[in-house]
């Protein structure tokens, strides 16, 4: 009798709470497990670890080694976590139950994996391997571009998505985060193949997309020509005309500066930076990576005020205009790459300038005020970093995703240069994805000014958020920690307030 009576008296509030925060937040299969002998006990060592946090260094230490466990060989995935967790720690020590949290958004909501079979010219079945990675709607619809590259993997896809996450939270618009694409190759391909391809894509993207639940956008390889064609594939499978894709053309949907988003966004962003150190872009001489749609606009915006380009790449080599850009310069190059779609060296054997190419090289030894990395992932080493600030590089500002590697970063910090992040600088691009959501939903077009007005307002404030951010917890002038944490506590409150 005294046993039943002893499980029917009520347990404190924290006694039932602490089991149930245990299952809530373990990992579906122990990280560390040994099943190698049956009926022996499983070893929970990194979970262990984790329920045993006490500070902001020992949860950061052990949020890594559940996700190196989790995904040993998604080595762009893993840079990206770590990347935003390493700046986490003064936060996790004011307030430990972030931790949990964080944990339930280094895991996606969804990955979807799919082939896309597609004929080629001659007859033959080509198979691509396409993904989408919807990573987190706690701040609104998935949101986040599409990239054609033979280099996309579940991997790529899933840092890319991560990112987006605290991106579109800093743009203060109501978007969640997510990725896509797939590892195939526009370059080379007909317009026939393209068509094909895009529309076989879409057949089976079409399944988990839409105006209300996921927005993709364009990303690398994928431009106006391929979202025109995957919208038209888009409405001919659901028989609906809606807002289910960004950077769509100007007769159909689309809105202004759209293509010219990320690039302006990012030079806006770079003004405010420089600005608030009591320096200015005016006659500065700017180092640019990359030959599309960032590279380009950057290049246009910068010299509208009144910086001075001098040097674009792609995956041939790197072109150095000793003398700058000039708009006609920008405009032959803009003809050659968007227009004729040939490879940057074309411009040098064409121009009557002294434009030097440089044969597969980055444009990172050219002697520059500050750089725009605009190309892809991890493209700044290590050496990279010290030739820039040797070179007297006041400043660097991400137009790609993660174009810093993780060794040049700190060379930046120590410099005292100034160092943006993409998730911060090369917002605009998202920014204004989510005005021309708006602007379908609301069956209007805004005037050209009025769009570039709201984005230079956006990368105003994300600028804002990341000094206050910084100053807020002792780092004042660090962007990269700001953007972190400012956008991470925008996505945590959301999902704690969503009932995690």
């Amino acid at each position: 009798m005294s046993a039943m009576l002893a499980r029917r008296v009520p347990r404190t509030f924290a006694a039932r709470v602490a089991p149930a925060q245990a299952r809530l937040f373990s990992d579906h299969a122990p990280i560390g497990s040994s099943l190698d002998e049956p009926g022996m006990p499983i070893k929970r060592t990194t979970f262990q670890n984790y329920l045993a946090v006490t500070n902001g260094q020992e949860a950061i230490k052990s949020l890594q080694e559940i996700v190196k466990s989790r995904d040993p060989d998604q080595k762009e995935f893993n840079q990206a976590v770590e990347e935003v967790m390493e700046d986490l720690e003064p936060v996790f020590d004011r307030n430990m139950g972030l931790v949990p949290v964080f944990r339930y958004i280094m895991e996606p909501e969804r990955v979807v994996k799919f082939r896309v079979p597609w004929l080629n010219d001659d007859g033959v079945l080509r198979v691509n391997r396409g993904y989408r990675v919807q990573y987190s709607s706690a701040l609104g619809p998935y949101k986040g571009g599409l990239r054609f590259h033979p280099t996309v993997t579940e991997s790529v896809v899933k840092f890319l998505g991560f990112e987006q996450v605290f991106k579109n939270a800093l743009t203060t618009l109501p978007m969640g985060g997510g990725k896509g694409g797939c590892d195939f190759d526009p370059k080379g391909k007909s317009e026939a193949e393209v068509v094909r391809f895009c529309q076989s894509f879409m057949t089976e993207l079409s399944h988990y997309i839409g105006r209300l639940t996921d927005v993709p956008a364009g990303d690398i390889g994928v431009g106006g020509r391929e979202i025109g064609y995957m919208f038209g594939q888009y409405k001919r499978m659901t028989r609906l005309y809606e807002g289910v894709l960004t950077g769509k053309g100007m007769t159909w949907g689309g809105s202004l500066i759209r293509p010219e988003a990320t690039g302006y966004g990012c030079v806006f962003f770079a003004r405010c930076a420089i600005e608030s150190r009591g320096g200015t872009l005016e006659g500065a001489r700017c180092a640019i990576s990359g030959a599309g749609n960032v590279a380009q606009y950057t290049a246009e915006k910068l010299l509208q005020l009144g910086a001075i380009p001098v040097s674009f790449s792609d995956s041939s080599g790197t072109i150095h205009e000793p003398n700058g850009f000039t708009k006609a310069n920008l405009d032959d190059l803009m003809h050659i790459k968007n227009v004729r779609r040939e490879r940057i060296r074309t411009y040098v054997s064409e121009c009557s300038t002294t434009a030097v190419f440089k044969r597969n090289v980055r444009p990172w030894d050219i002697p520059c005020d500050y750089a725009f990395p605009s190309a892809t992932q991890n493209e700044v080493s290590g050496d990279d970093a010290k030739t820039l600030v040797k070179n007297g590089c006041k400043g660097v500002f991400e137009g790609a995703n993660m174009p810093c590697a993780p060794e040049a970063i700190p060379v930046f910090q120590d410099a005292k240069i100034i160092f943006a992040p993409g998730k911060a600088a090369n917002a605009g691009g998202v920014a204004v994805s989510g005005l021309e959501m708006a602007q379908n939903a609301s069956m209007i077009n805004w005037e050209r000014d009025v769009v570039e007005n709201k984005l230079l307002d956006i990368m105003t404030s994300i600028h804002t958020q990341c000094e206050d951010a910084a100053e807020t917890y002792g780092r004042k002038g660090d962007l990269k920690f700001g953007a972190n944490v400012a956008g991470f506590l925008k996505v945590a409150t959301a999902v704690q307030e969503q009932g995690v």
